[in-house]
């Protein structure tokens, strides 16, 4: 067992155990290698994640061994943590972990952290809601040549209504868009939002997009989860390292970049280079908030043409104006 790191990072002294411990058993990559990474991004990754709540996706044994999400700091944790109160959709609070800095990161991946799941709020203002985000998820048959153009009918309609979009791949299957928000709405309102947006590019893409709910009246097309933006939700962080056996990263790129990207191709050997080489792409993006009132318009329009809400997840309570929270094929039976 290799001896404990003591890391002085800015100012506060964070203890690594077991640094040569395997978090990547087939790429043979560790703990060390893992700090070493946040620590190269750290910059691009705080000005996401930064002030923001998290959601611990830990794997104590590395990728592929026993898991579990966490809210709660656990007992015992040192007192120069910052959290904050989150809730789930039934109530219950914990005392989440704040991104305050680095050091809260590098001790949360001490812990056998590789996922962080992010609020889209900042921890001073929870009842502000400052990012939407658009989760193009691929349904059974579609490729990632079908989500590249999917973002791109995604970035084109947003700009027609004078809204930017910024993309990431997600460490996974998908891609996120993510629009930086002006300080003036809440989960609800930005939910209304993705819904509208959702079904708007439905009705303009039929064959290729698609805002439906149940996996079974999707087909082949993208998915544009709204549900992500429903209030209490996280997504995966940007520049964050997936519990996955290759070590992918969710990572920021380019509109010029997506014609070629290979998602799988960014992992956390290969991405502290291209900040390097490249910086960040989503730079600034902060700096120019955005407005989603045109997508609350669309909204108001739908629900003045009759169109219900959009069916919340299961865990959430039934919400005004939503349809039968049923599937349509076990509707029909009933």
């Amino acid at each position: 067992m290799s001896e404990a790191m003591l890391l002085d990072v800015d100012g506060v002294e964070v203890k690594i155990s077991s640094p040569d411990k395997v978090y990547f058993p087939e790429r043979g990559q560790t703990k060390r290698d893992l700090v070493e990474y946040y620590r190269a991004v750290s910059g691009p990754l705080l000005a996401r994640l930064g002030g923001r709540p998290l959601l611990l996706e830990r794997y104590p044994d590395g990728a592929g061994g026993k898991n579990w999400f966490q809210k709660r700091v656990p007992k015992g944790a040192p007192s120069w943590l910052t959290t904050t109160v989150v809730s789930t959709p039934n109530g219950t609070t914990s005392d989440a972990l704040v991104a305050k800095d680095l050091a809260h990161i590098l001790w949360a991946v001490n812990l056998g952290c590789l996922g962080f799941h992010v609020w889209p709020y900042l921890a001073d203002t929870p009842e502000v809601t400052d990012e939407l985000r658009v989760d193009l998820d691929p349904s059974p048959g579609i490729g990632f040549d079908d989500l590249r153009e999917a973002a791109l009918l995604t970035r084109d309609f947003l700009a027609e209504h004078g809204i930017e979009g910024h993309l990431k791949t997600s460490g996974s299957r998908g891609l996120h868009l993510y629009v930086m928000l002006e300080p003036r709405w809440d989960s609800f309102q930005v939910r209304a939002a993705a819904v509208a947006l959702a079904r708007a590019l439905e009705r303009r893409h039929p064959e290729k997009i698609t805002a439906q709910w149940w996996k079974e009246e999707r087909g082949s097309r993208v998915f544009v989860d709204f549900n992500q933006n429903a209030p209490h939700k996280t997504v995966f962080g940007t520049w964050c390292v997936r519990p996955r056996v290759g070590g992918q990263v969710s990572t920021p790129i380019g509109w010029d970049e997506l014609d070629g990207v290979e998602p799988d191709a960014f992992t956390l050997s290969t991405v502290p280079a291209r900040v390097a080489e490249r910086g960040d792409p989503w730079a600034g993006a902060g700096e120019r908030p955005q407005s989603i009132a045109p997508l609350l318009e669309m909204s108001e329009a739908d629900m003045k043409n009759g169109l219900m809400d959009a069916p919340w997840p299961p865990v959430y309570p039934k919400m005004p104006n939503e349809p039968p929270r049923v599937a349509p094929s076990r509707a029909k039976k009933a």
